[in-house]
Formats: C-alpha cells, structure tokens, sequence
C-alpha cells in the first residue's frame, strides 16, 4: 500500500499526481542504468521541464509557473518517492538552486534573460562555492578576481561541482577584496554567473560511489574574464546574497530527504508482507515491525518542521528561516538515512542485491547527511543561535 505524502498538503493533491504520473515512466531500471553507467538522465530532466516543473518557483513574468516554495517541495518529495532517488532530484535542482539569489539580487537584464532559459531546461546552472581547503568554512574561499581592463580576472579552485559536465552556466563566488579588519567575516566575496564550458575553466569529473548519474567535479580556474555584467547582487556582498539560495536548498533537501525516506518504508513493508520465513511474513514479527513504525514517525515530525519552514520562508522570505532551514535539513536526513538503513535490514541479504535498489537509496541518503552541510555544524549551528551556548568553532 503506498504511503501517503510526509509534508501533507490538500491543495497540492493535483500538482503531486501529475509529477508521479510523470515520474512513473520512468522505471527503477532506468535509475539503476544511469547510476551504473554515470550517464545524466537527459531524458527525464527534459520531461520535467517541458511539463512545467522545472519552472515552478519561477514568476510566471519570467516565464515560469509563479509558484510558491511549498508547491517545489511537495514536487520534490514525490520525485524522490518514486524511487529516482538523488539522481532524479539532483538533476532538477541544481539549477534551481540559483533562483532566490537572482531573483532578489539579479538585475533585470539577468533575471530575463536566464529565468526563462532555466525553466525550459535549456540553461542548467550550477553552483561553484565549496573549495578543497575551505570546506564549510565559505569565507575562507581562496579562489580570487583581479581587477582588470573591463572586468575581472578569476584564479582558483572549486570542489564538488554537481553537475559540471552537462553544466552551462556557473555562479561562482569568489573573493574581490580582503575583508577590513572591522569588517564582516563575509565581506569582500562577490557572486558571478559565467560560462562554464570554457578554455579558462578545467573540469576533471570525480569518482563517486553513489549518484553516479549526476557527475561531481573540480573546476580549475585560470585568467577566467568575468564582466561587469555577469555580477549577482553587488559587489563585496556575495556571501550574505547567497544566503537566500542556501536557506532554499535545505528546504528542498529536506523534501528530497523525505521522499526518500518514504520508498523505503513504503518498500520495506512491502517486503516485509510478502517475504515468508519459518512459516509466517516477516512482518508479523516486531523485531521488523518497530523500526518501520519508528521510520514513519521520525519522517512525520520531520515534515512537521519542513512545512513550518516553508511558511516562514513564503510569509518572510527566505532569509529569516535559518534556525528553521537548518532544523528541517537535520531532522528530515537523519529520518531518511535511519528509514533507509532499516530497509536495508528489512531486505537481508538481497538488500545487497542491486536488482533491488535498496543498496542504492542507502548510500545515497547517507550523502545527505554530509552535503551540501554537514549534520555536526548543523548542530553547532542550532546550539549557537537558538540555545545561545558559545561558538565552538
């Protein structure tokens, strides 16, 4: 029996039919596939953009679907539920993951000539922030833009570049000026969107061992002219406009967390029905029945969290909701992780078995709880800002 959507809203019934009726075209074979062979699913990412969805968060003036960060996340969690997993998620979101920073910052120009393109799936835009010796430590980026004649010149590294090769566009951020002594340790950084596929920027792809079908990868950069015009926001202010989009990502992390989370209960009893060990369905058995119970009732309260965040986010935007954000990204990924692993335990040894999939949700929703941040700083986080305990790093 499927399980019912986790962030539960009756005005979204309609929108969660038609993205699982979409989603249902494309089998758990063709996930397995391009996980297998690391080969981005082009075909769905294109179906889900000409049905609308990829637009979604768009204004309809910039030639998207005018809807609200609820109407993503109800979105996300069913693509999740239908078992695409990160592979599925990650090649919707990574552009959107831009959005809120070019909508709040953006200038005109920018917002009409790349939203619309980004809706269509014709740009997909990726995020160029983390860097090999930074980490989540963002303001210590090193990668840097020298003035010069007409612009800037961008030098430096990027890490973790999620999909980079079938990527267009870039928004870096990158260092302009060194923060002043009585300055914000977030001064000084700049955001630029920029091409991508370039002679200036080196892309080497980085071995994986899940979500294969989305490619990771280090950007080299060297003597990379940026314009004037290919700035977000203003200049020196990078790091807080990029804020809005992170806010975002949690969110919508947290759906995806919980779609995933819901297959692998869904499965998991399932299987637990119809396998039949010393005369009986394993299902009969507590030791089986208590974790699957459990799962379900760590990804409800987890939903709860989420879609108070969402209404934060939709009444106050998106920069009053980290405590929120970051809350709803913690709870929903260690729920899924734990509903994953118990699945696994449900299926036994076949779990191992790829044919089943369940190997494959498992390694996948164990990446959630380190990217795009990691659960410890999300606690260092929450007991910094909410309990007001001292920063401890």
């Amino acid at each position: 029996m499927a399980t019912k959507p986790y962030f539960y809203q009756k005005d979204r019934l309609e929108l969660r039919d038609a993205v699982r009726k979409l989603c249902s075209q494309f089998s758990l074979d063709y996930w397995e596939e391009h996980d297998r062979t690391g080969t981005f699913p082009d075909e769905f990412a294109q179906a889900f953009a000409d049905a609308g969805f990829k637009g979604i968060i768009i204004p309809e003036e910039y030639g998207g679907g005018g809807g609200k960060i609820g109407d993503l996340l109800a979105v996300m969690e069913e693509v999740t539920a239908s078992g695409g997993g990160n592979n599925a998620s990650s090649s919707i979101q990574i552009p959107l993951l831009c959005v809120p920073s070019l909508l709040a910052f953006g200038t005109e120009e920018q917002k009409r000539e790349f939203l619309p393109k980004i809706a269509s799936g014709e740009l997909f835009v990726t995020f160029g922030v983390t860097e090999p010796d930074a980490g989540t430590d963002t303001t210590q980026i090193t990668t840097t833009a020298t003035p010069t004649d007409g612009g800037w010149l961008i030098n430096g590294t990027k890490v973790w570049n999620s999909g980079a090769l079938v990527g267009n566009k870039v928004m870096l951020l990158v260092r302009t000026s060194k923060t002043e002594p009585d300055g914000r340790k977030g001064d000084g950084l700049t955001l630029f969107l920029t091409d991508l596929q370039v002679p200036t920027i080196a892309i080497k792809k980085i071995p994986k061992i899940g979500r294969n079908a989305v490619a990771s990868a280090e950007l080299f950069i060297s003597d990379h002219f940026v314009r004037p015009e290919e700035v977000v926001g203003e200049v020196g202010k990078g790091f807080y406009h990029l804020l809005h989009s992170l806010n975002g990502e949690r969110l919508i992390l947290s759906a995806v967390a919980l779609g995933m989370g819901r297959w692998a209960v869904e499965n998991a009893t399932r299987y637990a029905n119809e396998r039949v060990v010393f005369g009986r369905p394993i299902g009969k058995n507590q030791a089986v029945q208590h974790p699957l119970a459990r799962g379900h009732l760590n990804l409800l309260a987890a939903s709860e969290v989420l879609k108070r965040a969402a209404e934060e986010y939709e009444l106050n935007g998106p920069g009053a909701i980290g405590g929120l954000a970051n809350a709803a990204k913690y709870l929903a990924t260690e729920a899924a992780f734990a509903a994953s692993d118990d699945a696994m335990q449900v299926f036994g040894g076949y779990s191992f078995a790829r044919e089943y999939h369940i190997g494959r949700h498992w390694i996948e929703s164990r990446l959630q709880r380190i990217a795009p941040i990691n659960n410890q700083m999300i606690l260092n986080y929450i007991a910094e800002r909410e309990l007001g305990l001292p920063r401890s790093y």
